[in-house]
């Protein structure tokens, strides 16, 4: 019993440092810059409504914007994503549309609205070259073709609200920024993915330190596939994309270039500005994870099983820590401590539920979706196990390739 209690006592520390650390994560993003609509920025705390958030200075000049879109057969989503662009009102705009060997529509779509407007510039890629990852190579052909001072890497299935556009813009400006990085807002969907969205995000946010990204004294950084707004003189300082080539995690590659480049960086909240479906199902979330096998296990099985194991005893302590209050003898002192941790859990789910705008009970969800969470990271080690490497949009990218070249070290 002595050596249970122990084993026990131990659990439970580990669990409520790990539930601590998550509801000061979330607390903190709470504070996070929302960029509003109309040319205003909130600087409360994002669960508290404000009528009238902080109007930002307009430039004495609007810097050339080109947006770079690479899109690998994103032909539901990407004319209307382009148009919520093109529709934006910022002055003086360029997008840049990559179509990388796309065997949709997307390529004809990109040709569609290139005829339409001068202001879009489609590229088409229709082989991938030795040594690169597909998309780190669409985003290098834009950057290649693009104009403007101020650059913005975005995904295809990302829409934007009228204007946010020049909040963005004139918050960089007015904060002196080299980059800008934005939270967008993810459309609801089904309960069990949303719940599993929530989890993963909550993770990410406590394992990257987001809230840190922007202070210079501080080895955090941080890059969003939805909103990476960079100045093109700062990114010409850096080793260039190229360094982030056979970079899996590339939109996090992005921040960590520009910040070891001393680029001047900044975290802000576009939720009701910037949205998206990340995905569509379940399934879709699982596929998507198999990335793991190289951002997250390094192309190692028993690192995934450790992983796996600890997330899966974390994410589940708040419901298993209690119940040692319904045991007898002394551990039922240790029940206390359970209580403890589900207090902390309690915290940190509605911290996000306030920072994020979403549903408590999605971010409360995590020890029901921690088994498919946990087997998600062993599914993605087994299948690249198997498949000898890495498959990502029908290219096998062996380890022997691309761990030289991983630069971010994610959690």
């Amino acid at each position: 019993m002595i050596v249970i209690a122990i084993v026990l006592a131990g659990y439970l520390a580990l669990a409520l440092v790990y539930w601590l650390r998550a509801a000061h994560a979330t607390w903190r993003m709470r504070g996070l810059p929302r960029l509003a609509l109309e040319g205003r920025v909130s600087s409360r705390p994002l669960g508290h409504d404000e009528a009238w958030p902080s109007p930002v200075p307009t430039p004495d000049r609007w810097p050339r914007l080109s947006v770079i879109v690479p899109a690998c057969n994103e032909a539901d989503e990407l004319e209307a994503a382009a148009r919520s662009l093109l529709d934006n009102g910022y002055p003086d705009l360029e997008l840049v549309l990559v179509d990388d060997r796309s065997t949709d529509a997307t390529g004809a779509i990109v040709d569609r609205l290139a005829a339409g407007d001068p202001r879009v510039r489609g590229v088409h890629v229709a082989e991938l070259p030795a040594g690169w990852l597909g998309k780190v190579h669409a985003m290098n052909r834009g950057l290649g073709e693009a104009t403007g001072e101020l650059v913005l890497f975005t995904d295809a299935d990302v829409h934007f609200a009228p204007g946010v556009l020049r909040t963005a813009v004139a918050y960089l400006v007015q904060h002196g920024l080299d980059h800008l990085a934005a939270f967008p807002d993810l459309r609801p969907g089904r309960f069990w993915l949303q719940a599993m969205i929530a989890s993963f995000i909550r993770q990410f946010i406590v394992g990257t330190r987001a809230w840190q990204a922007g202070d210079p004294r501080s080895t955090a950084f941080l890059g969003i596939g939805a909103f990476n707004l960079v100045r093109r003189p700062a990114l010409e300082r850096t080793e260039g994309l190229a360094w982030l080539r056979l970079e899996v995690a590339d939109d996090m590659g992005l921040g960590l270039l520009l910040k070891r480049a001393g680029a001047r960086g900044g975290v802000v909240s576009a939720i009701g500005g910037i949205s998206l479906h990340w995905y569509q199902s379940v399934g879709d979330f699982l596929r998507g994870s198999e990335k793991a096998y190289a951002s997250v296990c390094r192309f190692s099985l028993p690192r995934s099983l450790a992983i796996s194991t600890f997330m899966l005893l974390m994410e589940t302590a708040p419901w298993l820590a209690p119940l040692a209050l319904l045991i007898g003898g002394p551990l039922r002192w240790l029940g206390l401590g359970g209580l403890a941790v589900s207090f902390a859990y309690l915290l940190a789910g509605m911290n996000q539920a306030r920072w994020a705008r979403g549903r408590l009970t999605r971010c409360l969800a995590g020890p029901l979706v921690a088994p498919i969470l946990a087997w998600m990271v062993v599914r993605a080690a087994l299948l690249g196990r198997r498949r000898g490497g890495l498959l990502w949009r029908g290219t096998l990218y062996r380890p022997a390739d691309l761990a030289p070249h991983m630069r971010v070290r994610l959690p």
